[in-house]
């Protein structure tokens, strides 16, 4: 099976950035320990802070990958144009975050990817990745 893992702005600094809503572990120790729970699994890993290049990793892995694990940061709530690209390849995509993003500002509340998604898993910290993972492994069944 082959899940990529997609990161998009601001999440290079994670464990340093705002440690009380993402908390103090660094995303690249949390994804390498993913991939050792997990050996079976082709995991390909990607993070950008260029919306045009996140795009084209949806398109370079989404016709090949069996699932598509997505943080876009803040571009969850505005760009039509991932949306539109999870929409155009045959992966199923699973939208993430990492903190509760309807207890934070009403500006986060609302996803323009969600739809595009496979399903939403927010507020579990870096465990969400995790949770993601469990459920395209799951569907697979």
């Amino acid at each position: 099976m082959k899940i990529a893992i997609i990161n998009g702005p601001n999440l290079n600094l994670v464990g340093r950035r705002e440690p009380g809503v993402y908390g103090s572990r660094p995303l690249d120790e949390a994804l390498r320990q993913l991939i050792d729970r997990y050996p079976a699994v082709e995991f390909s890993l990607f993070q950008s802070n260029c919306e045009g290049d996140i795009i084209d990793e949806i398109q370079r892995v989404g016709f090949d990958a069996d699932g598509i694990v997505l943080n876009a940061g803040a571009y969850t709530h505005y760009s039509i144009a991932i949306a539109d690209a999870l929409r155009a390849v045959t992966a199923p995509a699973i939208e993430v975050h990492i903190s509760n993003v309807h207890a934070r500002e009403e500006f986060r509340h609302r996803s323009v990817i969600a739809a595009a998604c496979r399903g939403v898993i927010a507020g579990f910290g870096l465990n969400s990745y995790r949770l993601a993972v469990e459920a395209l492994l799951n569907d697979k069944l």
